[in-house]
């Protein structure tokens, strides 16, 4: 318990369970069954376990019982009854989290929406789909496939598609598409006391709006905490003609950064430049069973025509060499790509196989494009200087890193330097300019640090904003503020 209060993250010890602050009221669960059916609801200590914690290393806290609604009146009913009785409620997608989002750590009820899957609405024409909560970005694409359009946002895990409108989700593929916010038009969102909201407007779908408050960007990444969100429209996009892959290594973490900058200055319509260090870099080549040099590489892709593909290539080529990169050799057959992606995406994995036995935490931040090259040199020498195993890893054409800390849970002197590293990587982002999360979410493990992100008035406003949508803090309680 020592080393959980050291870490300030929880799960040091292993997963341990909160307690509700109070038991649900009498002949609950058979109201919860009367709405949904009895195969729908679930008190069993394994399952509410299974739903109490994300892939961080937050404490497990279970809720109380698991409901799998299939309908947004269910949804609507459910979220109506655990407002009278003043019971807490946290959405549950998938669990691929990483800041605790999930943990019920007021107990309640978690609402499982997997099972709301239907895929609805799609418009060819208006580059737009509807999509219920259990869709996840895998299921989409491959509903999509043959129709010449695709959903980009990859954040690596084949999480919900209402999930990642939760969290903000960004992904690989950010710096030319967007994140979440600028691809959800529109959100069906159940309110805490059971009513619905459509965020711009019953069945709407404009590619731009001006009128009134902009209640979807809103609920984008607002972690749960202000209602459930039951349906998504979002903005698709036309698959490229043709796409390119290469890796280029460079003699120091600085120099692959500052390729990065100039690429993006230099106005190369790049889709995904992600940026692994030379730690990260022989830890995924032996994890993958693929050939790389050791060494801070950057790894791009280019989408566009065939002709517009060949300039791009050229000029990527010529940034990558003013700033003493390797040549490059372009992979275009969908084989060797999925290769290539396969092996940053399985990142996660091949940091923690660098120490067998122990645990993974992940953070990140996010920077002005300027200073990044500054802030990440900075960090890796101050897990140079803390004796921290933490590659790195990044989306480094919008300014966003992670570390991927690798330590022994049982050492409470590792514990005391990661948590020490990962406070001064966050306001070493603050101090740039820049964020201290740039897609993982605040959840339970950056509350402090969105303190000194926004201010006072910043907080005070997130918080009059809470309480005018679920005044009895009902939704997700301890996340975020």
């Amino acid at each position: 318990m020592a080393l959980r209060r050291v870490l300030g993250l929880g799960a040091a010890l292993g997963r341990r369970s909160f307690c509700s602050k109070q038991p649900l009221p009498p002949d609950f669960v058979e109201a919860l069954r009367a709405v949904v059916g009895a195969p729908n609801v679930s008190t069993a200590t394994a399952v509410r376990e299974q739903h109490g914690h994300d892939e961080s290393m937050h404490d497990c806290a279970p809720p109380d019982a698991v409901v799998w609604p299939q309908a947004v009146e269910q949804v609507q009913e459910l979220a109506a009854l655990c407002h009278r009785c003043r019971v807490p409620m946290v959405p549950f997608g998938t669990g691929t989290g990483l800041e605790g989002g999930v943990n019920a750590v007021q107990g309640g009820v978690c609402f499982d929406l997997s099972r709301m899957d239907a895929i609805t609405e799609l418009s060819l024409e208006d580059f737009s789909v509807v999509v219920e909560p259990g869709v996840t970005r895998k299921a989409l694409n491959k509903h999509l496939r043959g129709t010449g359009l695709w959903f980009p946002v990859d954040p690596g895990a084949d999480a919900s598609l209402c999930g990642m409108a939760a969290t903000g989700a960004s992904g690989t593929n950010a710096v030319r598409y967007g994140t979440m916010r600028p691809n959800v038009l529109n959100l069906r969102v159940v309110l805490p006391d059971g009513r619905l909201l459509h965020t711009a407007g019953p069945g709407r779908q404009p590619r731009k709006r001006a009128a009134g408050y902009d209640l979807t960007s809103l609920f984008v990444g607002s972690e749960g905490t202000l209602g459930f969100l039951t349906q998504a429209t979002l903005r698709l996009h036309p698959l490229p003609e043709a796409v390119a892959v290469t890796t280029a290594a460079f003699p120091s973490v600085r120099a692959a950064v500052a390729c990065t900058v100039q690429v993006l200055q230099a106005a190369v319509p790049v889709a995904r430049i992600e940026f692994l260090d030379e730690v990260m870099v022989e830890a995924c080549s032996r994890f993958s069973k693929l050939e790389l040099p050791a060494a801070a590489t950057l790894l791009l892709e280019l989408h566009g025509s065939r002709r517009g593909l060949a300039e791009q290539q050229q000029q990527t080529e010529e940034i990558v060499q003013l700033n003493g990169g390797s040549s490059l050799a372009w992979a275009k057959q969908l084989e060797e790509r999925e290769q290539l992606w396969a092996m940053r995406h399985s990142a996660w994995y091949a940091a923690l196989a660098l120490r067998p036995g122990c645990q993974g935490y992940s953070t990140d931040v996010c920077v002005p494009i300027s200073r990044l090259p500054d802030v990440v040199v900075e960090t890796k020498q101050d897990l140079q200087d803390s004796g921290i195993t933490g590659p790195m890893v990044g989306h480094v054409g919008d300014g966003n890193f992670h570390c991927i800390i690798v330590f022994n849970t049982q050492d409470p002197a590792e514990a005391r330097r990661v948590h020490a590293f990962t406070e001064r990587l966050g306001r070493r982002a603050l101090a740039a300019g820049g964020t201290c999360t740039g897609e993982h979410g605040v959840g339970l493990g950056k509350r402090a640090l969105l303190r000194e992100e926004l201010g006072q008035e910043g907080l005070d406003t997130l918080r009059s904003i809470k309480t005018a949508l679920d005044p009895h803090n009902l939704m997700n309680p301890g996340k975020v503020l």
